[in-house]
């Protein structure tokens, strides 16, 4: 009886590892069809990123004036109206900048003016102030503002040297 047990016993246990390696071998089959659909999809993406790259590459070589000679002259005007945008941008952002670091050194000068009046006062010296004739000649900030925008060209051109001058306002 024990023996009879012990193979019905075994016989169970056979049974057992082979029905786990049946689920193990579907298990199996199941993921290699997921991954070859996975790679599939990952291959579709990375040809979508290439094309991308490349779109965006021959953009930067035109935006940068190489590769221009298959253009057509809408292209051209794009590509001009792009830059000037952009231009623009920077030159607002650039400003912006300046702005922003001339209010930071004028609060700065405040804070070193007011160190500075506190080291006299402890010296027992006289505060330190620039003479009235120095602060007179001192050009004020809408001076030093138009002297500096009158100095620079800031229009973009792009094109021949012979339109440029076709394009200048006349004077009379």
């Amino acid at each position: 009886m024990q023996s009879v047990f012990f193979v019905l016993l075994l016989d169970f246990s056979v049974q057992e590892t082979i029905e786990r390696y049946q689920m193990h071998v579907k298990e199996s089959n199941t993921n290699k069809q997921a991954n070859g659909q996975n790679m599939e999809q990952l291959k579709d993406e990375a040809a979508g990123m290439i094309k991308t790259i490349e779109i965006l590459e021959v953009s930067k070589r035109k935006l940068l004036g190489e590769c221009l000679g298959s253009c057509t002259i809408e292209d051209l005007q794009q590509i001009e109206q792009q830059l000037e945008r952009s231009v623009s941008t920077i030159r607002a952002r650039k400003t912006q900048v300046y702005k922003e670091q001339i209010e930071h050194l004028k609060q700065k000068e405040k804070l070193l003016t007011a160190e500075n009046a506190k080291l006299s006062e402890k010296s027992g010296g006289q505060p330190w102030q620039v003479a009235r004739e120095q602060r007179e000649n001192l050009p004020s900030e809408e001076q030093r503002e138009s002297s500096s925008i009158s100095d620079v060209e800031t229009e973009l051109f792009i094109g021949l040297p012979e339109t440029r001058t076709k394009r200048l306002p006349i004077s009379n």
